[in-house]
């Protein structure tokens, strides 16, 4: 792959007029977004006529070619979902005006005292906030319109059963030779024009004692977006009819979404589960006061402190709170509670609580630039979704993103909980993703993965991913897929610190990588990794659990780990391989690449530009330097012209 290769995908994924604070075109509609003195009431087409929130901002009615402006120095909680554009024409989302990047964040601020009460000596609380009911929005009584599926051996049956004048669902689990959520899915009737909270009210037993898996609303086709979820009730299901709330917030755009229970890894073999979907409500809830997602990072004083999580699942106790700042989210009662020896509130100035929701939704969006925001304080991931094409993400900040619950891992054969899998990364692409081009951000603390595209049985083609400044991430880039993968390039990359950041000592899995290629089975060629620097990693600098070297190209890096790190973890089993610089060149990797500490200019404000004499100044495939070229430290800010 060469460089003018690179610039005919960059001119393929929009052709545009660049302007300060984003991109233009003519004819399009500019709209402009205030935090502090907006209204959405206004017309939003000038800075004196600024919409207020970001709800306003995903309803609006937006045109390709328009671009959404938000006023530096401002804040808005919650979830973006970005509208699409067209070839040529992208819809934009920046920024306007002075001062730092506009922040974008799904986070809960508790920073004042009477947000937290004292449940008992050392032990604190938020405030329980039950939602309120409106209007019954539909009536599954009648229980028609149901589906199932049973997935890799796991049989079963689900049924339409009138008994004793009552009519109800019954689902029987015949066999279970392994356990995972989607191995058995039920699905109920689509509903269109679902409301921002709702709660869905279902009447239970069942013969064997479990309780309720993941329950959403989603779409029943790939890539199976979620438009609405929330905590299961952890409460145990057993043989007498009992009554069960499951209250749900919209977390994406759907149309026409299904009500889907994952009942894979809880449902007993043998169990004869009955439920009565008895309805949906409209219900609203004091948003300031809730918590109605799982709060995947404990936040203090915007990264000074965090809080370690602690887990309850059906197979386990609650795990105890002893330390400092060990936390654990309520399910039922939509709360936190976190051992602390005073109230939180007084002994730091601020604390959030990052839900697990992504940032920016963009599922099936195409053709959107996003330009100069900073994403923060999700548990889910930063930029999430599947099915993306002709996306660019320049000049952004995404930090502190990940740790929400994601999944139970469970043991295939007995079904019993081996250990939470917990979202998330910085900018992710799953899943037949095309076109994409990320640029010039910087990345930090993140949970898993800073960099990503990835998917189960699907197509990545032509997606780019160059100058960009990592630190503090689990992995710096993964990559993996089954199906089929083209022109990848990861080039010009600063990245540092791999397993550094709050997330490491946490995980269940610790692995800290800079390039993490689990298992990649799909068929790949001009898979490009060059030019980059990947200094210090906990575990292994790169991983690779099989060969696909055909596709795979590593060259003119600058790679340094000390002690006695791995350069490379090779295949598995007793296959198994820790290499060194030697044994990983042996593979045909970087053999214009170079083993050297780099020289930053100043580690300490994050500014990895390579310092006057530093290795790898002359080493990058054009005889310039590696890494990231020209990116400030966080003294700087890289989506404003260099200071003179």
């Amino acid at each position: 792959m060469c460089y003018a290769r690179d610039m005919r995908t960059f001119r393929r994924i929009f052709v545009a007029t660049t302007v300060a604070g984003g991109v233009f075109c003519g004819g399009a509609t500019t709209w402009h977004v205030d935090s502090a003195a907006g209204d959405d009431m206004l017309g939003g087409t000038s800075p004196a006529t600024a919409w207020r929130t970001l709800d306003r901002v995903n309803k609006a009615a937006l045109a390709p070619g328009d671009r959404v402006l938000f006023k530096r120095g401002g804040l808005w909680r919650g979830t973006l979902r970005p509208a699409s554009g067209e070839p040529g024409k992208p819809i934009v989302y920046s920024w306007y005006g002075t001062g730092p990047k506009p922040i974008l964040q799904n986070s809960a601020d508790r920073s004042r005292p009477e947000d937290w009460l004292e449940e008992s000596p050392g032990l604190w609380s938020t405030r329980i906030v039950e939602p309120k009911l409106h209007e019954k929005i539909w009536n599954g009584m009648s229980c028609e319109g149901w589906g199932d599926s049973w997935q890799e051996g796991v049989k079963g049956s689900l049924r339409r059963v009138t008994e004793n004048g009552e009519t109800f669902l019954r689902a029987i689990c015949t066999a279970q030779p392994k356990r995972a959520t989607h191995l058995i899915q039920f699905w109920g009737p689509r509903q269109a024009n679902l409301p921002e909270n709702v709660l869905l009210r279902l009447k239970v037993r069942s013969t064997k004692p479990f309780r309720l898996g993941r329950t959403s609303f989603m779409l029943h086709r790939f890539p199976w977006t979620q438009a609405m979820g929330g905590p299961s009730p952890q409460t145990t299901i057993g043989a007498a009819w009992q009554t069960l709330d499951v209250f749900l917030v919209k977390t994406g755009t759907v149309e026409q979404p299904a009500l889907h229970f994952s009942l894979g890894d809880v449902l007993p073999e043998g169990a004869t589960f009955d439920f009565v979907p008895v309805g949906l409500w409209r219900a609203s809830i004091d948003a300031a006061a809730m918590l109605p997602f799982d709060v995947g990072i404990f936040i203090c004083n915007h990264g000074q402190r965090w809080g370690v999580k602690k887990w309850r699942n059906p197979d386990w106790q609650m795990q105890e709170l002893k330390d400092p700042l060990d936390y654990w989210y309520d399910p039922d009662k939509k709360r936190v509670l976190v051992r602390y020896d005073r109230n939180p509130g007084e002994d730091f100035s601020s604390i959030e609580l990052a839900f697990t929701k992504h940032v920016v939704e963009q599922s099936g969006r195409h053709d959107v630039v996003y330009d100069g925001l900073w994403v923060r304080y999700g548990a889910a991931h930063g930029f999430g979704g599947g099915s993306t094409r002709n996306i660019v993400i320049r000049n952004c900040d995404v930090s502190w993103i990940g740790g929400g619950l994601q999944f139970w891992r469970r043991n295939e054969k007995t079904g019993t909980i081996a250990y939470p899998v917990r979202f998330g990364n910085g900018i992710e692409f799953w899943g037949n993703a095309a076109n994409n081009l990320v640029e010039r951000n910087r990345l930090w603390e993140i949970y898993d993965a800073a960099l990503t595209n990835q998917g189960r049985d699907d197509t990545e083609t032509d997606i780019i991913w160059r100058d960009n400044v990592i630190w503090n991430a689990e992995y710096s880039f993964e990559y993996w897929n089954a199906k089929l993968t083209a022109n990848v390039t990861f080039e010009h990359n600063t990245c540092v610190d791999a397993g550094g950041g709050w997330a490491h000592t946490q995980r269940p899995d610790r692995n800290g990588a800079h390039l993490m290629y689990y298992h990649n089975r799909a068929a790949t060629t001009n898979f490009v990794v060059r030019d980059n620097i990947f200094c210090r990693a906990t575990e292994w600098t790169c991983r690779s659990g099989l060969d696909w070297r055909y596709g795979l190209v590593h060259d003119n890096n600058l790679v340094w780990t000390e002690g006695n790190i791995p350069v490379m973890r090779w295949l598995e089993g007793k296959n198994l391989g820790l290499l060194g610089w030697d044994g990983y060149r042996a593979l045909g990797f970087d053999l214009h690449g170079m083993f050297a500490k780099p020289a930053f200019v100043n580690e300490a404000i994050r500014d990895y530009r390579l310092a006057d004499g530093s290795p790898g100044r002359t080493l990058a495939s054009d005889g310039g330097p590696v890494g990231a070229r020209n990116m400030p430290g966080l003294d700087g800010d890289q989506s404003l012209p260099p200071a003179k």
